[in-house]
C-alpha cells in the first residue's frame, strides 16, 4: 500500500511525466525509444524467470536483518523465501530495463548495491563482456545468490558480502572505472548520498548510475533532487520508480520526467 507522499509524488510524476513526442533531444528521443521502452527479450531471461519462480515457492524460513530501511513487510526478522523474493526482487519489466541500460553503455565493469537473491545480478551479467560486482549485506540472503550464480555457474558475478559502509568503501580503493552502477541498497537519504558520492570517483566518462526507490520516502526524494543536479551530473531521467543519472559531459544539463 502506498504511503501519503508515495500517493502524492506518484500524482505529481503522472501529471508531469512526457513521452517522446516532447523529448527534443536527439540522444534522449533514441534512449527513450529504444532503451527505456526497447523490445523485451522473454525468451533470453526465461532460465533466470524460472528460478524466480522457484524462490517465490519455497516457504523455507530464514533470519534476515535489515542493514537500511526497514521493510514496511516484515515484523520480524524470521522471513520466508518466498515472502522475501515477492517483496524484494526487481520485476522481469525492471531488470530488463537495467539490463538494457548497460548494455547500451556497454558496460563492461557493472557494480549493484544489493544483491538480494541475484536476479538482477543474473540480468546484468548477460551484458556482453561485462563483470559484476554486487554487495550485499546479509549472510542468508547473499548465500541463497551465491547458489543461484554456481546453478547458472555465473563466472562473471562476484559477491562481496559485508556491512557495505566497509566492503564499498575498501573495494573502490582499488583503481578502475565503473560502467554502470545500479543503487538498490539501503534506501535512506545519508548513505544514499553518501554512496553516490563515493561512486562519482570512479564513474567513467560515459558512466550511467540508476536508483532505485527515489519516492519510497521523503529522504529518498530529498536525496534524488541533489542527486541529479550533482556537479557531475549532466543530464538525468525520473521514471518514478527509480531515477537515472548520466554523466557524459557532452549531453548537457538536462532533466526528463517520462512515462514508463
Amino acid at each position: 500500500m502506498l504511503t501519503f507522499f508515495q500517493l502524492k509524488s506518484f500524482i505529481a510524476h503522472w501529471l508531469d511525466a512526457v513521452d517522446d513526442h516532447s523529448i527534443h533531444s536527439p540522444y534522449f528521443f533514441d534512449f527513450y525509444n529504444r532503451v527505456i521502452n526497447g523490445p523485451t527479450e522473454p525468451s533470453k531471461f526465461n532460465p533466470i524467470e524460472q528460478t524466480r519462480a522457484h524462490l517465490l515457492a519455497t516457504h523455507s524460513m530464514i533470519t534476515v536483518q535489515d542493514m537500511g530501511d526497514s521493510s514496511p513487510y516484515f515484523k520480524s526478522q524470521h522471513r520466508a523465501i518466498s515472502k522475501i523474493a515477492q517483496t524484494s526482487l526487481n520485476s522481469p519489466k525492471q531488470c530488463e530495463l537495467l539490463f538494457r541500460i548497460a548494455t547500451h553503455v556497454g558496460a563492461k565493469k557493472i557494480v549493484e548495491l544489493g544483491t538480494s537473491m541475484g536476479i538482477s545480478s543474473l540480468y546484468l551479467a548477460q551484458v556482453k563482456d561485462s563483470t559484476v560486482i554486487t554487495f550485499e549485506g546479509n549472510r542468508e540472503i547473499a548465500h541463497i545468490a551465491r547458489t543461484n550464480f554456481d546453478y547458472f555457474n555465473q563466472q562473471n558475478i562476484q559477491l562481496i558480502e559485508g556491512n557495505l559502509n566497509e566492503t564499498l568503501f575498501n573495494y573502490l580503493q582499488t583503481p578502475g572505472k565503473i560502467d554502470f552502477v545500479w543503487m538498490d541498497a539501503n534506501h535512506r537519504y545519508e548513505p544514499t548520498i553518501r554512496y553516490f558520492n563515493w561512486l562519482t570517483k570512479r564513474i567513467s566518462d560515459k558512466g550511467i548510475i540508476v536508483v532505485d526507490d527515489i519516492y519510497r520516502s521523503e529522504g529518498m526524494a530529498k536525496a534524488w533532487k541533489e542527486l541529479r543536479k550533482h556537479d557531475l551530473v549532466y543530464a538525468s531521467m525520473d521514471l518514478y520508480h527509480c531515477g537515472i543519472l548520466f554523466f557524459d559531459l557532452n549531453l548537457g544539463k538536462q532533466h526528463f520526467i517520462c512515462q514508463y
